[in-house]
This record gives C-alpha cells, structure tokens and sequence, in this order.
C-alpha cells in the first residue's frame, strides 16, 4: 500500500520529458543552459586530482561554514554561528525535507502558501502531518486574513516562500510586520523560509528572515549554492537556525545524507574568495529584460518578474480558437507539441488546482536560446 497514493510524478519531470521527445526548447524546469563561471570548473579540475574525495564533517566543510556564515553577515547583518546554527545540504530540497521530517510531528499542521513549490508537501504527509493550503491573493501578494485563520493549535509551522517560485513576487516590509504580529500569536510555530533565490531580484530588493531579528530564534532559513552559482546538478544548499531547532534538524540530517560531496563544497568555498553575489540580480534582470523584450509582440500578457528566473505569462487573451477554453496543463502540451517550447502551468502549484490560465517559463538560458522560444512563442 502506497505511503502517497495521492502524490504522481512531479509536474517538471513531466513536462521536460516532452521537451525531450518532441524537440521542444525547455523553458519549463529551473535550470540555466549556459557555462559556468570558468573561474569555477577551473576550481574542480585541479581538485579532481587532490586528496578531496572522502567524508567531509557532517555539518559541512569548516572553511565553507565559516565563509557562509561571513557572507549571511555581510549581505544581512544578521551574527551565525558556524559550528551551531549553520548546516550544508544536499540542495536545498533535502534542506527543506530534513527540517520537515525533523521539526514536524504526527498530527501537526503545516500552514504554505499557493502557488507553492511541489517539494513541501511529500514530506508533511511523510510525517502523518497535515498540509493547510491557503491560497495567496491573485497578485500573488499574502492574504494575512485567510492565512491567520488557517492557524489552529495544531499549526506547527509556515512555510514561506520569497523571492517566490512560481511568480517572482518579492515580500515587502508590511508583509514581514504582519507575519511577525501573526506569530507573536502562536510562539509554539516554526517558521520554514524558502530563500533560494535571495540573490536573484531587481527593483525591488530582498528581504530576508535574517534581517527580521524577531524571527531568528523560531525559523529556518533555506539558501542555494546551486541557484547563486548556476550549479544545481551539484546539489548543494545550506541552513540556518538557532542552536536548538539546528540540533533537531542535525539528527535527521547525519541519518539521511549524513554529509555532502566533498569536491562541490570545496569548490564553493574557494569560488566565494572571488566571486560577488551582489552581481546576481544585474546579470539575471538583463536576461529578464531582454526575455520580456522578445515577447513583446507576443500574444502573451507579462506577468510583473520582480525576482528569481521565472517569467509568468497569461494566454487568456489568445483568441478561443487558439488557447483560452483550455486549462493550463493542455494548453503546455499543446505548447510542447505544436510550438516547441515547454513552460510549466500554474494551477500544478495549487492544492485546488487554481487555473488563471498563467504559464511559467524559465528565461536562466543563452541568449540564441531565448530569441528561438521567444520566435516560437510570438507564433502562438
């Protein structure tokens, strides 16, 4: 009998398989097409034939944990402690799945926002939890009263996704006092942030739980390596929380990877003498701009991209003939099958499968790779 008998395969697994066996441009999974930093395979070559290949710490290589800790301190004032409140990952999904599995009891509820990404669920009903879904407004801004009445005495966590996948909307100061006013009520909940792509905003800049010191010592925070430096086959992420809620987090963490691949973390911790993560958000809006710039004359609407590499498009204005009585997954097959470019739909993000007939594509790819879905997609 199935431990998830409501749970399929995943919506990215499923549509960059057709993109694979149609020929279609992949604008669907998150992942850039473009080389790395040369400064960083350089790093890997010459490490490939060090003495690097073994167990590293469990918590994570020293010399990363103390570079990673300067750099929360750097871009966010915010005091880590390396050897206590700091954990590498194995990406930031297992970063997630290990706090879950941790933090959450049976019985417990676990509050998260939709549209929210598709890697929070697995791990409540793994822990014979409850998910409370609570839809966001439809600017993708928090509804502060849906969410408090949510909460019950069973909540035991929030989950909180920003800069925000699928949409790219960024939380604002105002957001942050009503979250804190919220669980100044509830001071048994644990609060999860979703941080991956904290690096990766553009007008609007990022605020983070590690500049809300009311928040410190009840949240964990969720960061990537692989989305900062274009990476994310290596899989690498890290965590922070306050000793206590890192200690738990730490016990489910030694038993499921117990330590993470040696060479990335290596690699990572040198690059971080060179490189300036404060250049994210300029490289990133310029493929945004440029992206947004193909498609001006589309038939797609442009959903507003304040961060991450996503750009939310609407087809309901596409004439009927063509598009708008179709729900979102049929119309990304027909994408898929008809037009070759493969975007995600954003009613997989929600429980109540929400269709506002909203695709997500991804614009982290070359430039050659952008003008050719962008010519596709002006077809449509």
């Amino acid at each position: 009998m199935s431990k998830l008998p409501n749970i399929g395969t995943s919506i990215f697994t499923v549509m960059s398989k057709m993109a694979v066996e149609y020929g279609a441009i992949n604008l669907s999974q998150g992942f850039p097409n473009f080389p790395v930093d040369e400064r960083l395979s350089d790093i890997v070559a010459r490490l490939a034939k060090e003495n690097v290949h073994q167990y590293l710490p469990m918590s994570g290589y020293p010399p990363l944990l103390s570079k990673t800790a300067r750099l929360v301190e750097k871009s966010y004032h915010r005091i880590v402690q390396p050897e206590t409140e700091l954990l590498i990952t194995a990406g930031a999904t297992q970063a997630i799945f290990t706090t879950i599995q941790a933090l959450v009891k049976t019985n417990d509820e676990v509050v998260m926002l939709d549209p929210s990404y598709d890697c929070y669920v697995v791990p409540v009903l793994l822990c014979n939890a409850k998910p409370v879904r609570v839809n966001l407004n439809d600017d993708y801004t928090p509804n502060w009263e849906r969410i408090e009445n949510a909460f019950t005495a069973k909540t035991k966590m929030i989950i909180i996704n920003n800069p925000h996948n699928p949409t790219g909307k960024i939380w604002t100061p105002s957001d942050f006092l009503a979250l804190e006013t919220l669980l100044e009520k509830y001071p048994e909940v644990i609060l999860l942030s979703d941080e991956v792509y904290e690096f990766i905003t553009f007008e609007h800049k990022h605020i983070a739980v590690h500049s809300r010191p009311k928040l410190h010592n009840r949240s964990v925070v969720v960061s990537s390596f692989g989305k900062s430096f274009h990476v994310t086959g290596w899989k690498v992420g890290y965590l922070v929380a306050a000793e206590p809620l890192m200690k738990e987090i730490k016990k489910v963490h030694q038993f499921l990877v117990f330590c993470v691949n040696s060479i990335c973390q290596v690699a990572i911790s040198e690059y971080l003498d060179l490189v300036s993560l404060d250049e994210l958000g300029t490289f990133y809006q310029e493929k945004r701009d440029y992206f947004r710039k193909l498609l001006q004359n589309s038939r797609f609407e442009l959903m507003p991209c304040e961060g991450t590499y996503f750009q939310v498009a609407s087809y309901a204005s596409i004439p009927i003939a063509i598009g708008t009585d179709e729900n979102d997954m049929d119309f990304c097959k027909r994408l898929i099958v008809e037009h070759g470019v493969a975007a995600i739909p954003i009613s997989t993000f929600h429980a109540d499968g929400k269709d506002l007939k909203l695709l997500r594509f991804c614009f982290a790819k070359d430039n050659a790779t952008l003008e050719e879905a962008a010519k596709r997609l002006c077809a449509v």
